[in-house]
């Protein structure tokens, strides 16, 4: 698509036709978005009778807790061709399906169904009631309007064929038969042993857009910090993988999109290496390393009496606590003043805004990635 606010992709869906014998037309494993969004087409599209079993008390809660309880729906990427290039090892294989629904099918799919999204600078789309709640309740009333069944605290054990379809098994002797199965677990291993079961092939997942824990104590120190146009390196396998964007500085290391990116493009390599390595980080990304040596040099004819701690290079760009910390890093004396900075103190600075270098030491808080690469 090529716009914001186009009518979601009538040719996305194909009509589906059951034999009158099973339960049910089509029955997903799995109550979360894509879930829903499932169930909801194909009821549209013709099945009849559509179940959805999720196994925990209530569906979409992950949902609930997403984009910091705001719930980012999608992203304002218009050509398919440049969205493919985003996904680290499925650009090909997603040419396809993205030429029929993509980014501006979803903003079109959602304002049909009474939910309108607004775009951030970032271009990270929101509902415009910003909280999640929104979305959830537009899924929920939409799966209603159109007759979609949910049951809830329904844990799938084992899946089987049969001449007219599919048997799921539930706890408790619980059965359901259906014509269509189709399984959105997202991360859960259920869903793994169900496709093999089935008789798919799959790819061992294993973690991704994930957080770094790094080796660097004067930089977590400033825990809470955020900074736009930073750029990440780490170095893998022989592979180098780069990215540039806003970073949050955390009490175990980095986060933020560009953090997140690079670990999703990595994700394998790191795997290898149990994620182990050494992250360069520039700072002020975008300035070479002779045109920080000059912002410094001229910091130093300019404000020659002001300590290190108090003229600093971009004040606008820089936080103050992170510039203490990269004096820290140093060794330099931020009480000294500008005229007495040794040489070697400003080279030293320079090099760490264009290129310092942490060990990474894993991953961040266990559980915390957002998806798995399989």
């Amino acid at each position: 698509m090529t716009g914001p606010n186009p009518p979601a992709s009538v040719s996305a869906t194909t009509e589906l036709h059951c034999d009158s014998s099973p339960l049910h037309d089509l029955i997903v494993i799995g109550g979360g978005p894509a879930g829903f969004m499932a169930a909801i087409t194909a009821a549209e599209q013709g099945c009849q009778r559509v179940l959805v079993l999720e196994a925990t008390p209530d569906p979409l809660t992950k949902v609930r807790i997403s984009g910091g309880g705001r719930c980012n729906v999608t992203h304002a990427c218009w050509d398919p061709r440049e969205l493919v290039g985003h996904y680290p090892r499925g650009s090909r294989p997603l040419r396809g399906p993205f030429s029929r629904f993509a980014c501006g099918d979803a903003v079109g799919w959602f304002s049909d169904h009474g939910l309108e999204l607004v775009e951030e600078p970032d271009g990270r789309m929101f509902p415009q009631a910003n909280r999640s709640e929104a979305v959830i309740d537009c899924l929920l009333k939409a799966s209603r309007a159109v007759g979609v069944a949910l049951e809830c605290r329904a844990p799938v054990r084992r899946v089987e064929t049969t001449q007219a379809g599919f048997v799921v098994h539930g706890s408790g002797g619980r059965v359901w038969r259906g014509c269509r199965l189709l399984l959105a677990t997202g991360g859960h291993p259920s869903g793994r042993r169900f496709a093999q079961l089935l008789g798919h092939g799959v790819t061992p997942p294993l973690p991704s857009l994930f957080t770094l824990a790094l080796e660097a104590p004067a930089i977590t120190a400033c825990s809470g910090i955020a900074l736009d146009d930073v750029s990440l390196e780490v170095k893998c396998d022989q592979q180098r993988f780069r990215q540039t964007g806003r970073v949050l500085i955390t009490h175990w290391g980095l986060s933020g999109p560009a953090t997140l990116r690079l670990s999703a493009f990595a994700a394998r390599a790191l795997h290898g290496q149990r994620y182990r390595g050494v992250l360069l980080v520039r700072w002020v990304g975008g300035h070479t390393l002779d045109q920080v040596a000059s912002e410094l040099a001229q910091l130093r004819r300019q404000q020659p009496r002001r300590s290190l701690a108090v003229a600093r290079p971009w004040p606008e760009r820089l936080p103050r606590r992170l510039w203490l910390a990269l004096l820290s890093q140093v060794g330099a004396d931020s009480q000294r003043r500008w005229a007495d900075c040794p040489g070697s103190w400003e080279r030293a600075l320079a090099q760490a805004l264009t290129g310092s270098r942490y060990p990474i030491r894993g991953r961040g808080p266990f559980g915390e990635e957002f998806v798995t690469a399989g």
